[in-house]
């Protein structure tokens, strides 16, 4: 929750962020303090307190107070409020996207620019080279990996996504050395994944891991790209970390279009779209 604040707290108005920065000075006193009290620690106004709750999502004062409570005694460290289901569709829409803003936000602030310069010049590097960029994945995962070999063979370079483990195997064993493969996966245990990037390093392929920190798949391969996001299994909630690792996906394509360079690109991009236009009504 606290994540939650921090994440959000650029985007208030000046009045709301200094309350903002009342609760991360001293959860634990915000959790207690009547209304009147924390107005005047923060300079503020009571009805702005209260704003500020309702700002991010809450139902007002003591709503925010009881969940600011909750998380600091249980030190939930993580960004996440779940749908109920008595919500209101209002209020399903405020945590759906709150939940994935945030989520967005806080991928910003902690991502590794190390990694991901890493990647960009690896799949550089086998674009260039004309060698082979596959994408792995396994249920929602596999979509993802779908999408990214959409991305990228629209830069001109040899791509291929599969989702099916027997194929991810067989499709392992023909890299080599030059060679990069995207590994896709929200847990980072899933044993057909695993089996295929080890097959894929053995070759000497460049592996390139998109995953949850401190996970098997993340110490396996060989430039790990961290995507935190945890999922409630136990009731129905948006994937987050669908939407984060395509996300991750889109800062990959991007950074790999711009060292191609647009003189490259926009010829082909330009075709493209020219073929196109006789599928399109007009």
């Amino acid at each position: 929750m606290l994540d939650r604040v921090k994440a959000c707290l650029s985007a208030l108005a000046p009045a709301e962020q200094r309350v903002g920065r009342l609760v991360l000075a001293d959860p634990r006193a915000f959790a207690t303090l009547p209304v009147a009290e924390l107005a005047d620690r923060a300079h503020v106004s009571k009805p702005t307190v209260v704003r500020f709750c309702r700002s991010l999502g809450y139902d007002g004062l003591s709503d925010f107070k009881l969940k600011l409570a909750g998380s600091v005694n249980e030190g939930v460290p993580f960004i996440h409020r779940s749908v109920d289901a008595d919500d209101r569709p209002a209020e399903v829409m405020v945590k759906v996207i709150d939940n994935t803003v945030a989520a967005f936000l806080k991928y910003r602030n902690d991502a590794s620019t190390v990694a991901i310069e890493r990647a960009s010049e690896a799949l550089v590097a086998a674009g260039r080279q004309q060698r082979r960029i596959e994408f792995y994945g396994a249920g929602n995962s596999g979509i993802v990996a779908q999408d990214a070999q959409h991305k990228f063979f629209r830069l001109g370079v040899h791509t291929a996504a599969c989702s099916d483990g027997h194929m991810q195997v067989m499709s392992a064993s023909l890299l080599g050395p030059g060679d990069c493969v995207v590994v896709i996966s929200n847990s980072g245990r899933t044993r057909d994944l695993m089996d295929a990037c080890d097959i894929a390093r053995r070759k000497g392929a460049t592996t390139i891991v998109i995953t949850a920190s401190g996970s098997p798949l993340a110490a396996q391969g060989q430039i790990h790209l961290a995507a935190d996001h945890p999922e409630g299994y136990d009731r129905y909630s948006p994937m987050v970390s669908r939407l984060l690792h395509l996300a991750i996906i889109d800062v990959l394509a991007t950074c790999v279009a711009l060292r191609i360079g647009s003189e490259t690109l926009q010829p082909v991009l330009r075709e493209m779209k020219n073929n196109l236009r006789s599928k399109r009504y007009t």
